[in-house]
This record gives C-alpha cells, sequence and structure tokens, in this order.
C-alpha cells in the first residue's frame, strides 16, 4: 500500500546499484538483490530520503495507481 497515494519507484536503467538509498533509508524498505533494488510499498513511508540521496537521479516519486 502507498502512503499518501503516492510510491517511490527506480529507473533501472539509471540506477548503479551503489547502496546509498538503501544506507539512508530508516524504513528498511530498501533491498538490493545482485542488481535489482526492489523498494517495498508496505514498509516505505515516501520520505524521499533515498530520492534525495541517489547519486544517479535513479528514484523518483509518482502517483500510486489502483490496481
Amino acid at each position: 500500500m502507498s502512503k499518501n497515494g503516492k510510491r517511490v519507484v527506480v529507473d533501472r536503467y539509471k540506477c548503479a546499484y551503489c547502496g546509498a538509498c538503501i544506507a539512508v533509508c530508516k524504513f528498511n524498505a530498501n533491498e538490493l538483490i545482485e542488481t535489482f533494488l526492489i523498494i517495498d510499498d508496505e514498509k516505505c513511508n515516501v520520505c524521499k530520503a533515498c530520492v534525495k540521496t541517489c547519486p544517479m537521479g535513479a528514484l523518483a516519486v509518482i502517483e500510486a495507481c489502483e490496481s
């Protein structure tokens, strides 16, 4: 479930898998598995710490879509 109708997404073409977003996440919502960054929407509170920290600009906050 997204928070406030928003969620954090990763652009896999920009992500360098450096782990900076994992280090700053207070909610342990980000996990790096080899070259695949997973953002757990249940844990993420959309605080944008990871978005601001990413040196590649690979993370963004978007409006969540109901499926």
